[in-house]
């Protein structure tokens, strides 16, 4: 591969001297300069001050090579702090899921070969991890498209079999149970063909102008089979709002927090959502009264397939806050995540408009 290459060159280049060898080098060369200058500098002021002002050497120099030491170390500090915060940036980067960072080893501001060492690892690191997610997103695309075809043709047959007459109560019991499963699994494979369209950014996302809390009034309205079981109420104080955006994405978005919030709320318990307009913002919360979150669920609640139930008692596939997640993230929104005092969680979404 180029960029392994690269790294094996640049780790093979040696360089007269070490990185510390340098830096002891230029304090010292630090230090000098800083006396000479100051000591020079004070017998200037000597010369053209009165001669009845008299300032004690040892004062002018300290002070003057304070100076010069404060001057001389703050250039030397951006020469190899700077290079070492824009790594820090870069893997912050890397930490969000954008592989595709990749820090300039050629650049002048690389002046330190162990820097541009270390710049060629990075992304080297980068390279590998793009191609292992580009083959598991290809992997993952693939199969699921595999898979949606017989998933159909079960489900098919098994509507054929639930029409038919001459089943007794329990083949229907088994035709219902098939149905069932064949629905989550469809979802399941919709929502990862969804999520692979949309990380590789294959998906269209042109925008229209559409009332939000309308859109949202039918997401709940479409979530009625399941809180109407539960006895769950909403409540719901929402603003008039037009909003420019792909409205497919954004209907994913309300389905997906109204489905959580009614999944996680008790038998009989209220549902809140709110939608409110603030300068160029739009919030959306919405609040349940289930259990709230651990702290440590939080900190992966939006990745791929994680399930804060490990018991998996409750339906899903962990892939609903995945998709919220990223569909946000591409149209320059922001989602977060809260336990409340009073008990149940809070889901925010901040939108600009």
């Amino acid at each position: 591969m180029k960029s392994r290459e690269l790294f094996e060159h640049a780790r093979n280049r040696r360089n007269r001297f070490n990185l510390r060898a340098r830096l002891v080098i230029l304090v010292s060369a630090e230090l000098v300069v800083a006396v000479l200058l100051s000591y020079w500098f004070s017998l200037f002021i000597e010369s053209v001050l009165p001669d009845h002002i008299i300032i004690h050497p040892l004062v002018s120099l300290t002070a003057l090579s304070l100076i010069v030491a404060i001057l001389v170390t703050s250039f030397m500090s951006k020469l190899f702090f700077d290079p070492i915060k824009k790594l820090g940036k870069a893997m912050e980067k890397i930490a969000d899921g954008d592989f595709s960072v990749r820090l300039e080893t050629k650049s002048s501001a690389v002046s330190s070969k162990e820097i541009q060492e270390i710049y060629s690892g990075f992304n080297l690191m980068a390279h590998e991890l793009s191609a292992t997610e580009m083959l598991q997103s290809d992997f993952v695309s693939n199969v699921s498209h595999e898979f949606k075809t017989p998933i159909n043709a079960i489900e098919g047959y098994a509507t054929l079999l639930q029409e038919y007459t001459g089943a007794d109560a329990t083949e229907q019991e088994y035709i219902e149970k098939i149905l069932l499963n064949t629905e989550r699994l469809s979802s399941l494979v919709g929502n990862i063909l969804l999520l692979s369209k949309i990380e590789n950014q294959s998906i269209e996302t042109g925008q229209t102008k559409f009332s939000l809390d309308e859109q949202i009034r039918q997401s709940i309205v479409a979530a009625e089979p399941a809180w109407s079981v539960k006895d769950i109420e909403f409540e719901a104080e929402m603003d008039s709002i037009e909003y420019s955006g792909n409205e497919g994405l954004m209907r994913h978005v309300w389905d997906n927090l109204i489905s959580n919030a009614v999944k996680f709320s008790p038998q009989g318990g209220t549902v809140s959502v709110s939608l409110k307009a603030a300068d160029e913002k739009i919030i959306f919360t919405i609040d349940d009264q289930g259990e709230g979150i651990s702290e440590d669920s939080k900190k992966h609640i939006f990745d791929k397939f994680y399930q804060g139930d490990s018991s998996h008692k409750q339906e899903g596939n962990g892939l609903g806050l995945a998709l919220v997640k990223r569909i946000l993230m591409i149209t320059g929104g922001e989602i977060y995540a809260e336990n409340l005092p009073e008990g149940g969680c809070r889901f925010s979404v901040i939108l600009y408009n």
